[in-house]
């Protein structure tokens, strides 16, 4: 016999109650994002290499360690996408979505990153994303984190709060950053590893780090409020009244950064709370949802500048948080209790699944234990086929109301 082939590690095959946990979160993001008006988008899986290396930045782990490149039969470099944005803001720049802005657009689906799997987290994996293209405005970035919390809200995911930070607008980010550099140039061999690689390229992902050989330098590094210019101040105020006046709470997170130099002004993360359902469930990956304002994108890829903000989120980690949905019954079971009425059951079932209600057909095994087995599945509606005295007979277990409509809709 041959050998049956495994999955590939870091992928995962879903079904069951995890499949319906899934769906329940994907539909849930579609219905909350008809709400709030966003429109969808569906995106290649692959585009070429640059669209990434050039818009993640050549020395993010994700791209010089993580991303699943390949050459094509024509010899160019095309990569699995490993997040949304860059892909959409490729989208925006060639198709002329310009003239649709300030564009809001949303879509779901799967991504590729190779490293390490562990709880929550896979090597395909998959995400909710929401964008609004070409709005400058802190409203837009309100609108966001309302459509996320009220997301989140409606999954029935409770005890997260999200942490919010300002990166400032591009003089107060790069003031900053010089002082971060001349902060952590002077204690540069007591840093990690990793850190001393970042101080001169990403000096930012260094207030990040989780090693606490940094940790200890990074609680006295620069803050960003010793640097914000008045109209960088002005956005984050006027971001924080607009979450207040739509009932989002929030918390400030000082060292919460994005290191890439395109990003600017509102970053933020969803986080559980600490001793929560939600941080036990998740374990060590703590961020459920998160993103920013990326107003230097556009221009990486040969684009005007554009102001843009964005968050994705992980279906996956999602799935974990509003837990065991179960498989929903179906409205109505049909059950062949002789064979020679199968195209009868056929019709009816038809019939059923015709006015809008879910229905099986049950119609294997012996016939005189279909009707117990209906039963034993925990259907309230069963529709019974049998032969008595030589004549069809119909039988309807339901309730009065129930009965009467079948009854209507089989005649």
């Amino acid at each position: 016999m041959p050998k049956t082939p495994q999955a590939i590690r870091g992928t995962q095959d879903i079904f069951g109650p995890d499949a319906e946990a899934f769906a329940f979160v994907v539909d849930t993001f579609e219905r909350v994002r008809k709400l709030y008006r966003f429109r969808r988008v569906e995106m290649p899986v692959f585009e070429k290499t640059e669209v990434f290396a050039r818009s993640i930045g050549e020395t993010t782990d994700i791209v010089s360690k993580e991303m699943y490149s390949f050459d094509d039969r024509g010899g160019e470099s095309l990569t699995l996408r490993p997040e949304f944005t860059a892909g959409i803001a490729r989208a925006y720049l060639s198709n002329g979505w310009q003239q649709h802005a300030p564009l809001k657009v949303a879509t779901h689906g799967p991504l590729f990153r190779y490293e390490r799997p562990q709880k929550g987290r896979y090597r395909q994996f998959h995400q909710i994303d929401a964008e609004i293209i070409g709005a400058a405005e802190p409203q837009a970035d309100v609108e966001l984190l309302a459509m996320a919390d009220q997301l989140l809200k409606e999954l029935g995911i409770d005890g997260v709060t999200l942490h919010l930070n300002t990166l400032g607008d591009g003089d107060s980010r790069e003031a900053w950053r010089a002082a971060l550099v001349e902060h952590f140039r002077a204690v540069k061999d007591e840093l990690s590893e990793d850190s001393q690689e970042r101080l001169e390229k990403n000096p930012l992902r260094i207030l990040d780090s989780k090693d606490r050989r940094d940790q200890r330098f990074v609680a006295d590094a620069p803050k960003i409020d010793q640097f914000l210019s008045d109209d960088a101040r002005a956005f984050f105020d006027a971001v924080t009244s607009g979450l207040d006046a739509a009932g989002v709470k929030w918390t400030r997170a000082e060292s919460l950064v994005r290191g890439l130099d395109y990003y600017r002004h509102t970053a933020f993360e969803f986080i559980p709370d600490e001793g929560s359902e939600a941080a036990g469930r998740l374990g060590s990956q703590s961020t459920i949802l998160g993103g920013g304002r990326y107003d230097g994108l556009m221009e990486s890829l040969g684009g005007a500048a554009t102001p843009a903000v964005g968050w994705a989120a992980g279906i996956e980690r999602l799935a974990m948080l509003v837990g065991d949905k179960g498989e929903p019954l179906a409205d109505v079971i049909v059950v062949v209790e002789n064979d020679e009425l199968i195209d009868r059951a056929i019709t009816a079932v038809g019939k059923i699944r015709a006015a809008g209600h879910s229905a099986e057909l049950m119609a294997s095994g012996s016939p005189r234990k279909r009707f117990d087995k209906a039963v034993k599945a925990g259907a309230e509606k069963i529709v019974a086929f049998a032969i008595r005295d030589g004549a069809e007979h119909v039988r309807i277990k339901a309730d009065e109301h129930a009965t009467g409509s079948l009854e209507k809709l089989l005649d």
